[in-house]
């Protein structure tokens, strides 16, 4: 079983920044993602960046640019820090993480950190 539990989030002025924080522990060896993904209200869940173990990163087009995804050295940490934000990057930031192994998968998800931008 794996624990995600994000931080981070809040109320911020548009054009502020935000960094959020995604801590995981118990069985996570062989982690192959860790992602962010968020929820506006009213819409469908959408992935907002993505980095492999091998330290490939990638980013929806309306963040690029913008956001940051990053990882701490033991692995178990992933940030997402949000520079020059838009009330349209408002909703709920879900960490995710995906732990492979030979023939099998597993994909868990936080408990989700609200990001509000007013305008």
């Amino acid at each position: 079983q794996v624990h995600l539990v994000e931080s981070g989030g809040g109320l911020v002025q548009a054009g502020g920044s935000l960094r959020l924080s995604c801590a995981a522990s118990g069985s996570i060896f062989g982690i192959s993602t860790m992602a962010w993904y968020r929820q506006a209200p009213g819409k469908q869940r959408e992935l907002v960046a993505i980095l492999t173990s091998g330290q490939d990163s990638n980013y929806a087009d309306s963040v690029k640019g913008r956001f940051t995804i990053s990882r701490d050295n033991a692995g178990n940490t992933v940030y997402l820090q949000m520079n020059s934000l838009k009330p349209e990057d408002t909703g709920v930031y879900y960490c995710h993480t995906e732990i492979s192994g030979r023939g099998w998968s597993r994909n868990y998800w936080g408990q989700g950190t609200q990001v509000t931008v007013s305008s």
